[in-house]
């Protein structure tokens, strides 16, 4: 029977962070509806800023940022919100959304996988390996399908990499922060709370004229509300039952609606070689979702 509750809860765990992931890849397609005079900086900002408000309401309102909190982990997990954020955006704007998107998001599992061998001292599991390298080579050849003229740039590769190594910081120590019994919406309240004042210099000095329209304020209010504040309490839900690097690995599906959305919203043609990392991405989810040996859920059983 315990067996059993292990796995029901990994598959649980496994849907939220999907259905998570799903909501992060409408995020370009929105971008791509929205105001053209929109700037990658402020966009992310103000995605962070409303959605940090609103996760740090809800954690208030629950009385969950009461009690003892390890500030440097706080601090480091809104740290790493801060810099994906910025890194990422900015890298994509150096060296192209697709270079940009293979370098960052697929170093994601890679970054998540190192820094729990540093913290927890222990490798993710073999399962995990098959599924990430599945998922990262589907990411490459979907994001590469879509280059009509790629351009590399130095300075945009490495700061990609800052992007997938905040991302996979913030994932490792907010799994951190559930471990020690601190719920998933005081988790993303405090984490992204710190993100957003972190990027409000962001805001106060970058080109902002683009919220003052009715387009503006819409994505930036779906920014905020739906592919941050929700998507992330589903983020944080199933983090609390998987290790960081198995979540991040599951987020590689993110690419893949982006993808797809890109095909039927912006008529964007995805192409055989599209399809054939799509088909990896799935290959690679699928490996995640099979049923295995479970281990013991590691945190603290806090209502979400």
């Amino acid at each position: 029977m315990f067996v059993e509750l292990c796995n029901n809860l990994g598959r649980m765990a496994r849907l939220q962070v999907l259905l998570a992931a799903i909501l992060f890849g409408t995020t370009g397609t929105a971008q791509a509806l929205g105001p053209d005079a929109s700037t990658p900086l402020t966009v992310g900002a103000s995605r962070i800023l409303i959605g940090g408000v609103v996760l740090a309401t809800l954690a208030l309102a629950r009385g969950g940022l009461r009690g003892r909190w390890p500030l440097p982990l706080v601090v480091l997990s809104g740290i790493g919100v801060a810099v994906y954020q910025l890194a990422f955006f900015q890298a994509v704007a150096d060296t192209g959304v697709a270079i940009g998107a293979i370098v960052a998001i697929g170093s994601g599992p890679v970054f998540a996988g190192l820094l729990e061998r540093i913290v927890d001292g222990r490798w993710p599991d073999r399962r995990w390996l098959a599924a990430t390298t599945l998922a990262t080579t589907g990411v490459a050849v979907l994001t590469l399908a879509s280059v009509s003229e790629a351009s590399l740039s130095a300075t945009g590769i490495g700061l990609a990499l800052v992007s997938g190594a905040g991302y996979a910081t913030y994932t490792v120590v907010a799994k951190r922060l559930l471990r020690l019994g601190h719920g998933p919406i005081p988790v993303m309240g405090a984490s992204f709370g710190v993100g957003a004042l972190l990027l409000l210099p962001v805001l106060a000095f970058g080109d902002t004229a683009w919220l003052r329209t009715g387009e503006g304020v819409t994505l930036a209010l779906y920014l905020g509300l739906v592919p941050t504040a929700l998507a992330y309490l589903l983020f944080a839900g199933g983090l609390r039952h998987l290790d960081a690097s198995e979540v991040t690995t599951i987020v590689l599906a993110e690419p893949l609606t982006a993808t797809v959305l890109g095909a039927i919203v912006l008529d964007e043609r995805i192409g055989v070689a599209g399809a054939v990392g799509a088909a990896l991405v799935l290959a690679g989810l699928a490996v995640l979702a099979a049923p295995g040996r479970q281990r013991r859920p590691e945190t603290a059983e806090v209502p979400l």
